[in-house]
């Protein structure tokens, strides 16, 4: 009796509760960036600043400038590595003039723009979360309604708008880095010299590959935004729950991007095949 398999029933109840569990999650995601947008765009309604510009300037400091040094070191030493790996194996065939185009296409439309969502989402997330747990957990929020301030455009909106003008910011510094590193690559391994080398990476790059990153690096930098700030508001458990819902924030932030850039590549390759 000790091996005996679950029945069916407990089986599909624990799939049931998972998915109930997920989707209730999701749809709370979602509300919580329809309800920023909306107590926001209220506000400008009235001919009033939603927020502090000195708190979204500060927020755009910590979450692009701030990050730069981390997403362009990872990515130089990330296109070192992809040029020289397959450079060697495309030397094989004597199609190493291929490197170029490689590095760049693959960083624009998808290294780039997930490399730096993930950095952010570890780097600047966890900041966010923590942040607005701990003044969940102190009591700031509530104190902040009873004075008559919505703290979704007070709290929220400048992070969420600093995330998703940034986020873009930070892919094109990604993709330099590594254009940059794959050059000196090229030079020190194949014999590419680097006007050759721009030349070719003119020649392969579309101005489709380059919206198509910009516009993941959008959605990238909403999502980690208002997972970040979810997770952050909805603490419960004192210090330990802050703690707590840090670590799910990232996990959640990281799985969202790479999730929502499958689903983007799914879509994108289904109606622009070539």
């Amino acid at each position: 009796m000790a091996n005996a398999q679950p029945p069916p029933v407990l089986i599909a109840q624990g799939i049931g509760h998972l998915a109930r569990t997920f989707l209730r999650e999701v749809g709370g995601v979602f509300w919580f960036i329809v309800n920023t947008f909306q107590e926001t765009f209220e506000r400008i309604q009235h001919g009033r600043v939603p927020f502090r510009a000195a708190s979204f300037f500060r927020h755009t400091q910590r979450a692009g400038v701030d990050s730069v040094p981390l997403v362009g070191l990872v990515s130089f030493f990330l296109g070192l590595t992809m040029a020289l790996l397959t450079g060697y194996q495309l030397q094989r065939f004597g199609t190493e003039r291929l490197i170029p185009g490689l590095v760049a296409i693959g960083f624009t439309r998808e290294l780039g723009p997930l490399l730096t969502g993930i950095m952010l989402a570890a780097r600047i997330g966890a900041a966010f979360t923590a942040e607005l747990g701990t003044m969940q957990v102190s009591e700031e929020v509530e104190a902040i309604e009873s004075m008559g301030i919505g703290p979704l455009r007070f709290l929220v909106a400048p992070r969420m708008l600093a995330l998703f003008l940034l986020m873009p910011c930070l892919s094109t510094v990604s993709n330099i880095a590594a254009i940059f590193a794959s050059s000196l690559i090229c030079k020190a391994y194949f014999s590419i010299a680097f006007p050759y080398f721009l030349d070719l990476v003119k020649d392969s790059l579309l101005i489709r590959d380059i919206i198509t990153g910009i516009l993941k690096s959008f959605l990238f930098g909403l999502l980690i935004a208002a997972i970040a700030c979810y997770r952050g508001l909805t603490v419960k458990g004192g210090a330990a729950g802050v703690g707590t819902s840090t670590t799910s924030s990232v996990v959640t932030a990281i799985t969202a991007v790479i999730g929502f850039d499958t689903l983007y590549n799914v879509v994108y390759t289904t109606f622009y095949p070539t």
